[in-house]
């Protein structure tokens, strides 16, 4: 311990004053040097220890080094959207490879070193309108999960080199946080310094993500089912996040609420054709995100999130009405699915009708289980043929 304490007394003025000497250069020189300096003084405090008090040193070293990477990246650094990619790829039929992106990216590293990216998935892009609606409502889910989010704690003495050789690869370790779920995942990535003030975090490889492990399985299903063809339930994930050093002491207030769908979704904004407004409804009634209580025309309060989707759409299409069916699976008395059916849609409808849409505009039917849409002959297929259907009405 005395020697321990004779080094610290050394080593601490030593490192203050080669600091303080080296302060008018650029502050990632100084912090880099002191790491190394700290790693230097770690070593020797650690040996001194370990012969009067085993490990006694080292509790020591790593405050003195947390100390110092503290400052590793302050004052913080933020995304910067426009020069910054997420790409993804999906194969189906076997061998058709589709690429899709995403047009809003938020993200920063704090000056502790915690970094995060949310990916708004509302602004999928995969370059046809329908099928980024088909994307939004039956795979992603946005209207019950709008975003995604990367989560990562970055390790300074890692990148202390960074300087010297400006480009690195390195096995990082980070949350994704997608469709409810949270996994741990590790990656390659490679860092490059462009500028002092500037930093490209890229994929060194496409990351592989399989649907089941983040319950997007049946979004495969209804993506297959709206399709007509096989779709390989996972896909790979490329990204090159461009992050700037923040200028002032605080990083840029981010809004932490995730962004509406009408600032993000990648389509003509205002009023849609009628083209369009047709192919929505279609695609809704393939989201089974409508729930009533078993046997009952009582809707579940689940079912908001979709029908807010739902009224947003009514609303940019004006000059059309709606017809709005309900459907259930063979099961039961036939003239009850029929009394059912039709309460179910009428249900919808009054809930459509408070919420703003002029109920001129709603028409309600019921076919009970007359136009099934699969064969009742699996749970799945039984519950997509338990459904409420939109559509645009004859004449409407």
């Amino acid at each position: 311990m005395r020697k321990q304490t004779k080094l610290d007394a050394i080593m601490k003025p030593i490192i203050a004053t080669i600091l303080t000497a080296l302060a008018p250069r650029a502050p990632r020189t100084v912090m880099l040097i002191g790491l190394s300096l700290c790693v230097s003084a770690g070593s020797a405090w650690a040996q001194a220890g370990s012969q009067a008090d085993t490990g006694r040193g080292l509790p020591r070293y790593g405050a003195a080094q947390d100390a110092v990477a503290s400052t590793a990246f302050a004052p913080g650094w933020t995304l910067q959207p426009g020069a910054s990619k997420l790409n993804f790829q999906s194969v189906k039929s076997q061998t058709i490879v589709e690429s899709s992106t995403f047009a809003s990216l938020r993200g920063s590293i704090s000056p502790s070193g915690l970094a995060s990216v949310t990916i708004a998935l509302d602004s999928v892009d995969t370059g046809i309108d329908l099928r980024n609606v088909r994307m939004r409502f039956l795979f992603f889910e946005t209207f019950k999960f709008p975003e995604a989010v990367v989560t990562m704690a970055l390790d300074p003495a890692a990148l202390q080199t960074l300087a010297t050789v400006r480009r690195m690869t390195l096995k990082a370790k980070y949350e994704l946080t997608l469709h409810g779920v949270t996994r741990s995942l590790e990656s390659d990535i490679v860092v490059t310094l462009l500028t002092d003030s500037l930093v490209s975090v890229a994929s060194s490889t496409p990351i592989s993500i399989a649907a089941a492990g983040f319950g997007l399985s049946d979004g495969v299903k209804k993506l297959e089912d709206a399709n007509q063809v096989p779709i390989i339930p996972s896909g790979s994930v490329t990204f090159d996040f461009l992050f700037q050093k923040n200028s002032g002491a605080e990083a840029p207030k981010i809004a932490a609420a995730p962004a509406r769908p009408a600032d993000t979704a990648v389509e003509t904004a205002g009023e849609l054709s009628a083209e369009a407004c047709a192919g929505r409804f279609e695609i809704i009634s393939r989201t089974g995100a409508i729930y009533f209580k078993t046997g009952s025309a009582e809707l579940d309060a689940d079912s908001r999130p979709l029908l807010e989707s739902i009224i947003q759409i009514v609303r940019r299409c004006p000059g059309l009405r709606i017809l709005v069916a309900g459907h259930t699976d063979s099961s039961g008395d036939p003239a009850a699915n029929q009394a059912l059916s039709d309460a179910r849609a009428k249900a919808v409808v009054q809930y459509l009708g408070r919420n703003g849409v002029s109920p001129a505009r709603l028409d309600a039917i019921g076919y009970g289980g007359t136009r099934p849409v699969a064969p009742n002959d699996t749970p799945w297929n039984m519950s997509r043929n338990r459904r409420i259907a939109f559509s645009v009405a004859s004449g409407g």
